[in-house]
Parts: C-alpha cells; structure tokens; sequence
C-alpha cells in the first residue's frame, strides 16, 4: 500500500475500516495418505466410533452457525470416496469436493482459489482432526473481528529441547511460553491471499503451516492464539486411532439433550419402543418417561410376559406384537440381565449358561431381530454395559466379559447397520439402584447410588439423539439421592434378572 504523504503532519493517522467479511468458509485438508497408519487407504477414510474420520470432522463445521460454507480438499485418487460421505450424511453447507495438491502449503493456494474473491473469514483444518469443538470454532471464528490471523494451540505439558546434528541438547526453552499447535488456523483472505502472494517470490519458500506463511511474509501482523484442547488430536499415528476412539467415548459422555418438555413430546410422540427388561428398574423408569410423551412403549420381561431374551422365538413374538398395534418400531432398548457373584472355577454350568445366554446371546438375539423394523423407521438399538467392562474382576469374570463384549457389538453393528440408517448405542451407568444390584450386595448408602430414572432420562436422550457406535457414561449429580419409583423395593427384589 502507498503511503499518503498529504496530510499535514498533525493530521490522526486513518482509522482502518471494520472488518464485514460476506462469508465464513471451513476448509477441510483431507490431503493425507495414511502411509504412516500403515493402511491401504487415506487415514481420513478410517471408521472410527462408527464414521469414517472426515465425517466426525465435517459434522462439527456443518452444524457450527459460524460457518456458512464448507470446501474439502481431498487426497488424491479419493474425491468420489468424500463426495460419497458427504452424501450420505446430507450434509448441507459443503459447496465443494476437489483434489487437493502434492503439500500443504499447494493445498492452500488450490482451496484460496476455490474460496474465490471477495472478504471472507477462512479456516483450515486438518480432516483427522475429529474432536475439534464447537467452541473452538466458533473462538477463532469470533477473534477474526479483532486479528487478521488466530491461530489454536494448547500449552506444553513436556520440556522442549532444542539439538545439534549430535542429538545433543543445544537450547530448552522456557516451557511457559510454549504452545503446541492444532487447528484450525482461521484468517481474514486478504491476509492469507497477501502472505501467500509473498512467499511465491522467495525460492526458499517453506512452511508447515499457514500461520508461518503469516509470521514470515507479514511479521507485522499480529496472529492471536486461542486455546485448543488436549482432545483435539491429530489422527497420525496407529495408537491416535485408539486414542480417538476413546475420547470419542467421553466425548458422548453427555447425550444432547432437548431444552423442554415439549420438544420431547415432539420427538416422541407417534414412536413405538420395545424394552427388553422393562418391568423394573432403567427398564421401568424408561417405559415411563417415553409415555409420558407420547411414546407408544412395549416392555417385556421374564416375569411380566413370560419373554425371555435368549429365546429367539420370543423376541420374534414381542417385536410382531408391538409392530402389529402400531404398525413401525423406533427404538428397541435391552435392559435385561443378571450379575452372579463367585469364582469361575466354583460356578455351576447351569449359573455359567444362565449368565451368558441372557447378558450376551440375548442381546444379540433381539439385535438380529430387530434389525428388518429398524430399518424401516431408521431407529435405533440400545443396549447397556457396565463401568467393568473396561476391567475384568475377580469373582465378575462372566458378568464383565459379557458387558465389554455388548460394547464391542455396539461398535461393531453401528459400522454394520450404518447403510442401513440404523443407530446402534450403549449406556454405561455407574453403580445404580436397581434391583439387580440390591440383590448382589444388599442395601447400601442410597446417597453412593445413582438413581434409575436418571439413567432412564439420559437413555431418552440418546434415543432421540443422533449419536451412534457410541458409549455413553452417565454418572450420579453431587448430592443426588436415587428415587425409589414404581413397585416398592421388596416387590421389585423379587425378580433381578428383569433388573437393568
């Protein structure tokens, strides 16, 4: 820019004029190959809780109102790959699926053009970033009114060394002023248009990122620095796979939940749910709550129906009736099971049976079943784990090896059915108050316990949610005493194996 030499030398320096951006674009870098996964296909096409990584990754931008547009830049050999799950999904706000180039910083200039021309706010992400937040989004999205540049980054928890050729400490810089960097890296597109147009006349011209284009070709130019989180991983690595699995399971520690009664009601009424082990216990407290808005709810159970889940020709009877008064199922929940104490080697073959044909083959039973109606509504199966799946003990060997194996169904029926537009979930509650529990350890401080209906509320909420291949913890409130509702305690004592 040349500089305006007229003005007197008292004369204020001009004030810039507001930033007003006509659009905000998320650029998705999906460029990678996987090499270092080891796999046959790009590491952005790995499944993962159920979706291919890009899919977690593009959720976030579709349903962040911070972004209107959405362009992926994809790996090459693998554009129609992306344009499929993008379909799928319906999501809306992709305008483009395009090849993306041989680096980084060639995948940028290729996304600059395909943004086009005019003001706009622009963000990069990396695709095998998945569990980037909301709030982060919508942090960098909010600071480009006040920077031309934002970069995320989290503080370092590790010393950084600096080393010679040797691999002998040369420097450690102060830790405290360190940060390790994520993204996304959101600009104003003249900036990055700017820097971008600079770097082409420097034959030395490296970087690994966009905001190093910024800090090298336009040093003037302050970039802020938003925090991150720990959580947002970049997928490189084989153990990052495991890692994201995980974290996408704490992630769906907390179900979406509808602001008011009556947007459940919305959800629910005209729906028909079948509970497996809906007589007492989550299986009760459920049945109860999806009535009251205006669910159509089928609960049955060994003791109420004579149904047991192990037996495939009871399942097929119990899913044909309610399909018959309502003529579609929703939702298919098991609560159904049993916890016997003691050592395996001390267990009777007739326990061992019992143990493994209702915790688990039962499941899988109403899960095979289940499938031709869930198809036709797009719903959903719930099954329920326990917190010691993550852990076998001693004297819980069948019951924790049977729970762990429902979260490995759960996982692996959600990649199966996704075609089918079927959701599959499991909900892990802590030590809860049921009847199943009171029977295996007798009474305890009710203020340790956390109560049904809770589980119940937090299983509608998954139910009515969008999650799949997840597992959804649900722990007890500071203070929370368990509710005591439906049959009196002693009533409900008497039939465990009907307890969730």
């Amino acid at each position: 820019m040349t500089q305006d030499h007229t003005a007197g030398p008292d004369a204020a320096p001009e004030t810039p004029a507001p930033w007003r951006p006509s659009r905000t674009v998320a650029v998705v870098l999906a460029g990678g190959t996987g090499t270092r996964l080891g796999l046959g296909i790009p590491k952005q096409l790995l499944k993962i809780a159920g979706k291919p990584i890009i899919e977690h990754t593009l959720a976030v931008f579709e349903t962040a109102p911070e972004i209107d547009e959405i362009i992926v830049l994809m790996a090459t050999g693998h554009v129609a790959d992306a344009q499929q799950i993008v379909d799928r999904a319906g999501f809306r706000k992709v305008a483009k699926v395009i090849e993306g180039g041989d680096t980084r910083n060639a995948t940028t200039r290729i996304a600059l053009d395909a943004v086009g021309e005019g003001d706009s706010n622009i963000l990069f992400h990396d695709a095998v970033r998945p569990l980037v937040s909301g709030r982060i989004v919508r942090e960098c999205v909010n600071a480009l009114w006040t920077y031309a540049a934002v970069d995320v980054a989290i503080p370092s928890a590790d010393t950084i060394v600096q080393v010679d050729e040797d691999d002998c400490i040369t420097d450690i810089p102060v830790r405290s002023r360190l940060r390790r960097g994520q993204t996304p890296q959101a600009f104003r597109s003249g900036t990055i248009r700017e820097a971008y147009r600079l770097a082409e006349g420097d034959p030395h011209f490296a970087a690994t990122d966009d905001c190093g284009v910024v800090l090298r070709y336009l040093p003037g130019t302050p970039i802020k620095v938003i925090d991150g989180s720990d959580e947002n991983i970049k997928v490189t690595h084989p153990v990052d796979v495991h890692l994201a699995d995980k974290l996408f399971q704490l992630a769906a520690a907390q179900a979406p939940r509808v602001t008011d009664e009556r947007s459940y009601t919305e959800e629910l009424t005209g729906r028909t749910i079948v509970i497996f082990g809906g007589s007492y216990g989550i299986g009760h407290d459920l049945a109860e709550l999806a009535r009251r808005y205006g669910a159509q709810v089928f609960p049955f159970s060994r003791s109420s129906t004579g149904t047991h889940v192990e037996r495939a020709e009871d399942v097929e009877a119990a899913l044909k009736t309610a399909f018959e008064a309502t003529g579609r199922i929703d939702h298919v929940v098991v609560t159904a099971g049993i916890l016997e104490k003691g050592a395996l080697a001390e267990m009777d073959q007739e326990t061992m049976d019992r143990v493994l044909q209702v915790n688990f083959v039962g499941p899988v039973i109403v899960a095979r079943q289940s499938l031709p109606y869930l198809q036709q509504t797009k719903g959903q199966l719930l099954l329920y784990t326990s917190s010691s799946y993550t852990r076998g003990r001693a004297r819980y060997a069948l019951y924790s090896s049977t729970k762990a194996a429902l979260v490995n169904l759960t996982q692996a029926l959600s990649d199966e059915w996704a075609e089918f537009g079927v959701r599959v979930n499991c909900v892990n509650p802590e030590r809860t108050a049921t009847p199943m529990r009171t029977k295996a350890f007798g009474e305890e401080p009710e203020h340790t316990l956390l109560a049904a209906e809770t589980v119940a509320q937090a299983s509608l909420d998954v139910l009515i949610s969008e999650l799949t291949g997840q597992v959804i913890d649900v722990r007890r409130a500071p203070g929370e005493v368990p509710a005591q509702p439906g049959p009196s305690r002693a009533e409900r004592i008497a039939s465990p194996a009907d307890a969730g």
